[in-house]
């Protein structure tokens, strides 16, 4: 019964969408066009290169590089392995999705168990570096200081929770299945470009759509600025910061709320993340915990840092 409800919202939502898209022309075209643009402009220049540049490290095994003192601190304070640190550093340098992704890749490998796998998830969503310095805190928020207090509070507050879920799960030594494969750096090469293609389309879509929905949501409602600020953050990132970068209200609060919507992410990213990892044991809601987490510790830490300056 629940079943059979759930699917009949889900095509009454779906044909109320279609009914939007067929009447209201206008609004879709500005919408994809929109979301197209961030693509092209932000999205594809900040993932498309790291997605090939992981796919070549963790194939020539970036890992055994790492000087072991990082190592040791890392196991130390996260309790994680040589693996699951080269998804954190290569989260922190590339930004949402590659956390999901990478995890799925080494996941596939063999090189992490599920354990590892959902462990990491909880505290690798680190946003691109450029997109916070830049499109953010001087786009949409026309405040340089404030771009610097996000990005450290937005890696403070990940940090933090590694430490907090270090004992979260039991990793046993369970012996892992090493890629013995001579590589071949060409076929390597290759092989990232197409996979990286797959990715950053994926993306596309999932962050076109729902703008798309956001903007049917609002242009429906007639909410007024600060609900639909909320609402366009709740499902995408990039819309709801720049609503926000036009509310009149004190940019402290400006941004701690923006912090909030970096830790969350947005339910596309979430999409994303879960487009990374489906076919897969993974489970989406560790992901998840760690965004509302997060999204308290990077309040906090954002209102914290802020007040003195």
């Amino acid at each position: 019964m629940m079943k059979k409800l759930l699917n009949g919202f889900v095509i009454i939502v779906t044909l109320f969408i279609l009914y939007k898209v067929i009447m209201e022309k206008v609004l879709v075209y500005d919408s994809i066009n929109y979301a197209l643009g961030i693509w092209v402009k932000n999205l594809i220049p900040t993932l498309f290169p790291f997605f090939i540049i992981s796919d070549i490290l963790i194939n020539f095994n970036l890992n055994e590089y790492i000087p072991k003192f990082l190592k040791n601190i890392c196991k130390f304070l996260f309790n994680i392995n040589d693996n699951m640190l080269t998804i954190l550093i290569l989260s922190i340098i590339s930004g949402f999705p590659s956390n999901a992704r990478n995890t799925r890749t080494l996941y596939d490998k063999n090189l992490i168990t599920l354990d590892e796998a959902n462990h990491i998830l909880i505290f690798s969503h680190f946003s691109n570096p450029l997109f916070i310095l830049t499109t953010v805190s001087i786009f949409f928020l026309n405040d340089t200081t404030v771009g610097i207090i996000l990005l450290v509070s937005h890696y403070l507050s990940n940090l933090i929770l590694g430490i907090l879920f270090r004992n979260y799960f039991v990793h046993k030594d369970v012996p892992l299945i090493k890629d013995t494969n001579n590589v071949n750096f060409s076929n390597v090469f290759i092989l990232s470009i197409k996979r990286s293609i797959d990715s950053i389309l994926m993306i596309c879509g999932i962050v076109t759509i729902f703008m798309l929905i956001s903007s049917i949501i609002v242009s429906t409602f007639n909410f007024d600025l600060y609900t639909s600020m909320i609402i366009k953050g709740i499902l995408e990132l990039t819309i709801g910061i720049e609503a926000l970068g036009m509310q009149g209200i004190p940019i402290v609060y400006k941004a701690v709320i923006a912090s909030c919507f970096l830790a969350f992410g947005g339910l596309s990213v979430h999409m994303q993340v879960i487009s990374q990892i489906s076919g897969t044991d993974i489970k989406y809601r560790f992901f998840l915990l760690g965004r509302f987490y997060q999204m308290i510790l990077a309040g906090f830490i954002t209102y914290i840092i802020y007040i003195p300056l």
